[in-house]
């Protein structure tokens, strides 16, 4: 038995701009983390030896890999050539469709349990890389980078993608305090209604030729440093300020991004205390963040309910494997 954990990610600023029709044209960047939720791969011999059985919201047993219809397990394992006798199951913390980067988490994690049951070592970069290159090269996903390279290397990030498809990760080691303050500082709130994210990601990716949205995304990439340079001064105050700058901004890449009800749930934290915050993802539903102080988030909380808070705290790690054989990683 082998057990793969790859964490769940918030991203702050410059979403979007990870995706190949603006990267292209103009470097990109996001500033993000990664979050102790995460998706768990296990995988070991399957006892028919010229069958595969996989679990997930379904479970399959084919007799040969062109059968399985989950695209991500099919091509994942085609990537790595394991093609028979296994048997592959996932189980996450958090459900898909939520803006949390739950599909390239589990490529990045089935990547990471199926080259070690093949005993190959793989880097952090690789197991973005080949993630990418299965969800958008061979998949066509209208999808960016920066999920991938969230889930490999985990941790506080700035991702930078630059015009020849390279990625650049730079991690941010900011003082201790700060990093609490700003864990402590964020609140999020499911506010319903899992979509897809491919319709929105699809006009964002048509609507990225338009000039006026491809300035709008080099404007949402100039936060990056601004965001990160208030988290190495401690200036946490303006975080909330360029949340929310960056949410009016991302509302004006695609249609469905926002709706009357998303806008009135924003709204109804800022008027209870919030500095700012955005909805995590593409849009269109999933979790609301907000950066509110500790003296308003009771405030916050009272002015958002029948809306749950939803706890998290910050991970350090990017996909690793918990368990081996008979041995604790």
């Amino acid at each position: 038995m082998i057990i793969s954990r790859t964490p769940f990610r918030i991203s702050f600023v410059g979403g979007g701009s990870d995706m190949e029709a603006f990267y292209s044209r103009c470097p990109g960047a996001v500033l993000s983390t990664s979050i102790d939720k995460y998706m768990y791969i296990s995988s070991h011999r399957f006892f028919f030896q010229n069958q595969i059985r996989v679990k997930y919201s379904e479970t399959e047993t084919v007799n040969n890999i062109d059968e399985l219809k989950h695209p991500l397990l099919r091509e994942t394992m085609r990537k790595v050539g394991l093609t028979q006798g296994i048997e592959i199951s996932s189980i996450a913390d958090i459900p898909s469709g939520t803006g949390m980067g739950s599909s390239s988490s589990f490529t990045v994690g089935l990547l990471q349990c199926l080259y070690a049951n093949k005993r190959e070592y793989i880097t952090h970069e690789q197991l973005a890389r080949e993630a990418c290159e299965i969800e958008i090269d061979i998949l066509g996903e209208p999808i960016g980078k920066q999920d991938q390279f969230a889930a490999a290397f985990g941790g506080l990030n700035v991702i930078n993608f630059l015009p020849n498809g390279d990625v650049r990760v730079e991690p941010l080691y900011i003082k201790n305090e700060i990093y609490q303050q700003l864990q402590d500082n964020l609140l999020m709130f499911y506010v319903g209604n899992q979509r897809k994210a491919s319709d929105i990601l699809t006009e964002q990716k048509k609507n990225a030729s338009q000039e006026d949205k491809f300035n709008i995304l080099k404007s949402m990439v100039a936060l990056v440093p601004d965001l990160r340079d208030c988290l190495y001064s401690g200036h946490l105050d303006d975080f909330g300020s360029i949340l929310h700058e960056n949410w009016i901004l991302k509302q004006k890449l695609a249609s469905q991004i926002s709706n009357n009800d998303i806008n009135e749930i924003y709204e109804a934290g800022i008027r209870g205390g919030a500095k700012g915050g955005k909805l995590l993802g593409a849009g269109g539903g999933g979790f609301m963040l907000f950066y509110c102080t500790k003296e308003n988030q009771q405030k916050l909380i009272d002015k958002l309910k029948p809306l749950e808070k939803f706890d998290f705290a910050f991970d350090r790690e990017g996909s690793k494997l918990i368990y081996f054989a008979d041995e604790q990683y």
